[in-house]
C-alpha cells in the first residue's frame, strides 16, 4: 500500500525532478516508510512506501533488464503463484508482490494485468517511451490523471496533481450536483475540472504526454443467473471465500479486521481464524444510545471465534472534531457520514496494526441492500427505480433541482443491463460501477491511508465474484432478506452469529447531532458563499429545524460540501473547529 505519482512531458522535454518531488511530498501520508524517484527521459515516476510485504528489499521503483520501470500502489495477492509460474524465465531481485507485474508486462504487453489478483494502481515507464497506467477491476485502489499543455500528470490522489503546479483546482458543477443528490459522483469525471479517474479495470497508454490507447478489464462476469442448487452453491462459495481470505492474509506485518455486527465481516473472521496464528485483532465502532449500535453482536462473534475484541466509541464530540480532517482527506469526496467512524477506527487500529481486512463488497455481490428488493418488484407492487430521487427532492433548498444529476447513473444502467441479467443483477452491476468504487472504496482508501493503514476486501476477489454474482436471485434474496447464501454459509460456519437476523446497516446518528446544534449551524451554513450560489439561504437555515424525511441528511450534505469546498477548492487552512472554519 503506497502512494504513486508521475509526469510525462510533451515534445520530448526532460522530466523535472522538482515537479514530481512536490507531487510525491503531497502523498507522504500514504507512504511513511520510504520514497523513490525515477527519471526516464520525458517520464518521471515517484513512489511513497507503506511497507507491508518484503520489508527489506521491496523499495520501488522496480526495473527489468529490458529497460521497463514500474511503481505500484496496493497488493498483488497471487504474487507467490506468479513467481512460481515465472521461475526459470526471469531473475527476481526482490520478494515484493509488485515485482511480478513488471516481468509480466515485458512478456505479455498490455494484457499483463489479466493475471493479477489483487488491488492495485500501477504505472510503467516502458523502454519504448510509452507510459502505461493500470487500475484493478473494482477500483479498490485509486488513480487520477490530467492532460494539460505541459503533458500528462497522474497520482493516487488529486491533491498531488495540484502540487505539480500544472493544474489548479476548479470546481466541476456537474459532479457537484451528483455529490449533493447522491453523496458520490459517477464515471471518469471528478469534482475537479480536467481531473479524471482511471476507471476501474482500465489500462491507459500515453505517448508524448497524451492518452493514445485504452482498454478495460471487466469486474463482473457476463450473463444471467446460472442453474445451481443451494448445496452446490454453498460448497463452491465456501471454497472461494476460504481461498480469498487466505491470500488476503498474506502480510509481513500485523493484520486484523474491522468487525461490524453484520454478516460479511463475521464470515471473514470465521475464515481468518483458520489461517491466523493466534487470536485475530478485531476493531468495532459503536454509537452510544443509538439503535444501530452493533457492539454487542460484534463482541459475541469475536468471542465465538476466539478473537481479541477492541471497541471504539463514537459520539457527537468525535463527529465534530473529525469533520475538518475528513474534509481534507476526502479530496475525491463522498458525502458519506460513515467516513467519520471509519477514520476513527483506522486511527485506533493503527496503534497496533498496519493491515485490516473488511467486509466491503458483500452487499453488492450478494444482493444485501433493501433497495435491491425494491428494484426486483414491478412498479405496480411498489417497485422503485434505483436512486430515482435525490437527497434534496421536494425540500425546496436547491435553486436548480433538475434531473441532470442522475445522468451518470442512467448511463451505468444502460451498460449494466446486458443480455440475460435480471433486475437484481443489473442493480448490483450499477452499484459496482459507481457507488462501490466512488463511495465505499474511496472512503476506505482515504480514511485508512491518512492513518498509514492498508484496507483489504476479500469479497472483491475474482474467485468470490465468480462464485457469487451469477447465483440465482433466490439464493441472494429470500423471505425478505438479502445475502441469503451468505447467511446460510455463516449459519453453517458460525452458529453463534445471528445469521438470519434483519440487516441493520451502518447508520450513524448524524441527524440528532446536527439538530442539537441547529440554532447556530443553520445560519452559518446559510452564509457560506459556495452554498449561496446553489441554494436558497433561508431554506438552508430552515433545514436545521425541518421535520421533512430527508432534511437531516440534506443538512449533513451541505455541511460536508461547505467544509470540502473550503479545503479543496479554496485551499484555505483547515486548522480550527467546524464553527471557526464556517465563521471564517
Amino acid at each position: 500500500m503506497c502512494g504513486i505519482a508521475g509526469i510525462m512531458r510533451r515534445g520530448g522535454a526532460p522530466a523535472d525532478r522538482a515537479i514530481v518531488q512536490r507531487m510525491i511530498d503531497a502523498l507522504a501520508h500514504r507512504g511513511p516508510d520510504g520514497e523513490g524517484i525515477h527519471l526516464q527521459g520525458a517520464v518521471a515516476l515517484a513512489h511513497r512506501r507503506l511497507s507491508i510485504i518484503d520489508l527489506q528489499t521491496g523499495d520501488q521503483p522496480f526495473h527489468d533488464p529490458a529497460g521497463n520501470t514500474l511503481i505500484g500502489n496496493g497488493e498483488v495477492y497471487n504474487y507467490i503463484e506468479l513467481r512460481a509460474d515465472l521461475a526459470g524465465q526471469v531473475t527476481f531481485t526482490t520478494t515484493s508482490d509488485c515485482e511480478p507485474p513488471l516481468h509480466l508486462f515485458r512478456r505479455q504487453g498490455l494484457a499483463y494485468a489479466d493475471r493479477l489478483r489483487g488491488m492495485y494502481a500501477l504505472a510503467i515507464a516502458a523502454a519504448d517511451g510509452r507510459l502505461v497506467l493500470t487500475r484493478d477491476p473494482f477500483g479498490i485502489k485509486p488513480l487520477y490523471y490530467a492532460e494539460v499543455a505541459e503533458g500528462l500528470i497522474f497520482a493516487s490522489e488529486p491533491q498531488a496533481l495540484f502540487a505539480s503546479g500544472w493544474i489548479a483546482p476548479r470546481l466541476n458543477p456537474r459532479a457537484r450536483d451528483e455529490l449533493l443528490q447522491m453523496q458520490f459522483t459517477t464515471g471518469a469525471e471528478t469534482m475537479f475540472e480536467g481531473v479524471f479517474r482511471l476507471l476501474p479495470g482500465e489500462t491507459l497508454v500515453a505517448v508524448d504526454g497524451r492518452v493514445t490507447e485504452r482498454n478495460r478489464r471487466a469486474a463482473l462476469p457476463d450473463g444471467g443467473p446460472e442453474t445451481i442448487d443451494e448445496a452446490t452453491a454453498l460448497d463452491r462459495l465456501d471454497q472461494a471465500l476460504a481461498d480469498s481470505v487466505r491470500v488476503h492474509c498474506r502480510s509481513d506485518v500485523p493484520y486484523g479486521l474491522f468487525l461490524s455486527g453484520g454478516i460479511d465481516s463475521a464470515l471473514v473472521l470465521s475464515y481468518m481464524r483458520d489461517v491466523h496464528p493466534g487470536p485475530v485483532q478485531c476493531f468495532t465502532v459503536g454509537f452510544d444510545g443509538a439503535a444501530a449500535d452493533e457492539r454487542a453482536a460484534a463482541r459475541a462473534v469475536a468471542a465465538a471465534c476466539g478473537a481479541e475484541f477492541n471497541e471504539v466509541g463514537f459520539g457527537a464530540r468525535e463527529f465534530w472534531a473529525l469533520l475538518p480532517r475528513v474534509a481534507v482527506a476526502m479530496d475525491d469526496p463522498a458525502a458519506d457520514y460513515a467516513t467519520l467512524p471509519t477514520f476513527l477506527l483506522a486511527q485506533t487500529a493503527r496503534q497496533s496494526l498496519k493491515v485490516v481486512l473488511t467486509g466491503e463488497g458483500g452487499d453488492e455481490i450478494f444482493g444485501g441492500y433493501g433497495r435491491y428488493r425494491s428494484v426486483m418488484r414491478p412498479w405496480w407492487l411498489g417497485g422503485k427505480v434505483l436512486r430515482g430521487k435525490g437527497t434534496f427532492a421536494r425540500l425546496g433548498v436547491l435553486r436548480n433541482e433538475g434531473g441532470a444529476w442522475r445522468d451518470g447513473i442512467a448511463t451505468a444502467e444502460i451498460h449494466a443491463a446486458t443480455q440475460g441479467r435480471t433486475r437484481l443483477q443489473t442493480a448490483q452491476a450499477v452499484d459496482c460501477t459507481d457507488w462501490l468504487p466512488h463511495d465505499l472504496l474511496t472512503k476506505l482508501d482515504r480514511c485508512l491511508m491518512r492513518n498509514g493503514m492498508e484496507g483489504r476486501t476479500p469479497f472483491l476477489d475474482p474467485a468470490v465474484v465468480a462464485a457469487g454474482f451469477r447465483l440465482p436471485d433466490t439464493l441472494k434474496v429470500r423471505d425478505g432478506k438479502g445475502k441469503w447464501i451468505l447467511r446460510r454459509l455463516l449459519e453453517k460456519r458460525l452458529p453463534q452469529a445471528d445469521a438470519l437476523g434483519r440487516k441493520k446497516g451502518f447508520t450513524v446518528p448524524v441527524g440528532a447531532w446536527l439538530t442539537a446544534e441547529g440554532a447556530r449551524l443553520g445560519p452559518l451554513l446559510a452564509r457560506q458563499p459556495c452554498l449561496a450560489e446553489i441554494a436558497r439561504p433561508e431554506r438552508v437555515a430552515a433545514l436545521a429545524h425541518s421535520k421533512e424525511k430527508h432534511a437531516g441528511f440534506a443538512l449533513w450534505s451541505l455541511l460536508f460540501y461547505a467544509l470540502w469546498h473550503r479545503a479543496q477548492i479554496e485551499r484555505a487552512p483547515m486548522d480550527g473547529s467546524v464553527w471557526e472554519l464556517l465563521a471564517g
